[in-house]
């Protein structure tokens, strides 16, 4: 079958460049990743309340928080498994975890985060 069977017979040729230009010159859209964190706090008198809270208080355009589930580590210690959703474009995970997660004043509930699973969407 030919490749413009598929273009009707009353196209204009103007509406066909106009259709190729928009799939040539089209920006990709942003990617998306999706991230599991696993959160240790400093000792067992952590409240993971607070720490979630603090936690759901970062706000960066482009970051938005999922589900969390504590684990037991051992000795009384739980650590929080957090999902988050990111744009690419406008979130580094990096510097998430440098800058926000482990700085002042959340380093008072955070001891380490590590990224069990990243996956892009």
């Amino acid at each position: 079958m030919h490749r413009l069977s598929n273009i009707p017979l009353y196209t204009s040729i103007v509406d066909v460049q106009v259709s190729i230009m928009q799939v040539m010159f089209s920006l990709p859209s942003a990617g998306k990743s999706s991230i599991m964190l696993d959160v240790k706090p400093w000792d067992d008198d952590t409240d993971m309340r607070l720490l979630e809270e603090a936690l759901r208080s970062i706000e960066v355009e482009g970051l938005h928080w999922g589900a969390f589930n504590l684990v037991p580590v051992g000795y009384g210690i739980q650590k929080m498994t957090i999902m988050l959703t990111i744009d690419d474009d406008l979130v580094s995970v990096d510097s998430l975890i440098e800058e926000r997660l482990t700085a002042e004043p959340i380093n008072e509930y955070v001891q380490s985060c590590e990224i069990v699973a990243f996956n892009k969407l």
